[in-house]
């Protein structure tokens, strides 16, 4: 019985520390084919995902298919604002890339490989 109380104690730790992960938070992308889009990074499962909020265009916010849709999910929290193990799909083209993700204050360096060959971001905190 103690046994279980300790798990269920650090777990519950482990899913506060998670909540409060600093990369937590609403995010601007940067543009890609035109568009850009609000992420908001939420804990999920363990991980880190991010899932479109809104979507934008040259003539202003429009209602995409996407919205609601993880942009970014499995992403690990490694400490010193590194994130790792993740995946990053480019609704653009349909297609899904490992990611990686590094933290600084309100930018966020979000990266997507195929193989040798990555594609880099910097997103802004939105406020």
């Amino acid at each position: 019985m103690k046994t279980l109380m300790i798990a269920a104690a650090l777990a519950l730790v482990a899913g506060m520390a998670q909540a409060a992960d600093p990369v937590m938070g609403s995010w601007k992308t940067q543009v890609d084919d035109g568009a850009y889009a609000h992420i908001k990074m939420v804990p999920c499962a363990g991980k880190i995902c991010g899932v479109i909020e809104k979507s934008f265009n040259d003539k202003g916010e429009f209602k995409s298919p996407n919205t609601g849709k993880k942009l970014v999910w499995d992403m690990d929290a490694n400490g010193g604002g590194a994130y790792s193990g993740g995946k990053i799909w480019q609704p653009s083209t349909g297609k899904e890339y490992k990611s990686t993700m590094a933290l600084n204050g309100d930018v966020l360096k979000v990266s997507g490989c195929f193989g040798p060959i990555c594609k880099k971001q910097t997103w802004t905190r939105i406020k």
